[in-house]
């Protein structure tokens, strides 16, 4: 057998592989991507990998931005989120993708000034390569990773963004139950409700 065939033949399912993880994103199952972003929250170190925000127990990544009104009529949702995330050990992170030139309430300036009201990192993803690289949809979109970075749910927190007294079901932190039993969620994947991430042209 030639060794150099073998190693060119991994080499390209290694290739294939990254290229349809890219085309469709990363769903459960599917192990974390590395990120290092700078973090617009005063309130918390200049940059943040995924690595400094995953714990033992898990970490919350969420998509999302300052103008979305799903985003907006979520924030103390979100918070609340956030804040059980912190009370069992787990880490949670906000990424804004959007480009800032077409729509700048999205930019750096206005993220800062929206961070003093964040318990979180709020984090910039200029090049738009981690949204794209993990298939971020919309805003806002969550994953649920483990302790050891895979993902076990995505989607969106529950079936009523705008008004939560009308939501019926409860996705996210059914998911967040189940990983702290330590099994697999009932619904691992669920279509985010929300806007597009806006993408650079």
């Amino acid at each position: 057998m030639n060794l150099d065939s073998v190693l060119s033949e991994g080499e390209v399912q290694a290739s294939n592989l990254r290229q349809s993880i890219m085309s469709r994103g990363l769903e459960p199952g599917d192990d974390a991507l590395h990120f290092d972003l700078p973090n617009s929250n005063p309130n918390g170190p200049e940059h943040c990998s995924l690595s400094s925000q995953i714990t033992d127990v898990g970490c919350i990544v969420m998509f999302t931005c300052n103008h979305c009104p799903y985003v907006i009529g979520n924030e103390s949702r979100i918070e609340s989120v956030a804040s059980r995330a912190r009370e069992e050990g787990m880490g949670f992170v906000g990424i804004n993708s959007n480009d800032p030139d077409n729509y700048p309430t999205d930019n750096w300036d206005h993220m800062v000034k929206r961070a003093t009201q964040m318990s979180y990192p709020y984090l910039h993803d200029s090049t738009q390569e981690v949204a794209s690289a993990w298939g971020a949809e919309r805003t806002p979109e969550f994953y649920l990773l483990d302790g050891k970075g895979m993902i076990t749910y995505r989607g969106r927190l529950d079936d009523s963004p705008k008004d939560p007294s009308l939501a019926t079901t409860h996705e996210l932190m059914d998911a967040i139950d189940a990983l702290l039993a330590d099994e697999q969620p009932e619904t691992p994947r669920t279509d985010s409700i929300g806007c597009s991430v806006k993408w650079k042209v």
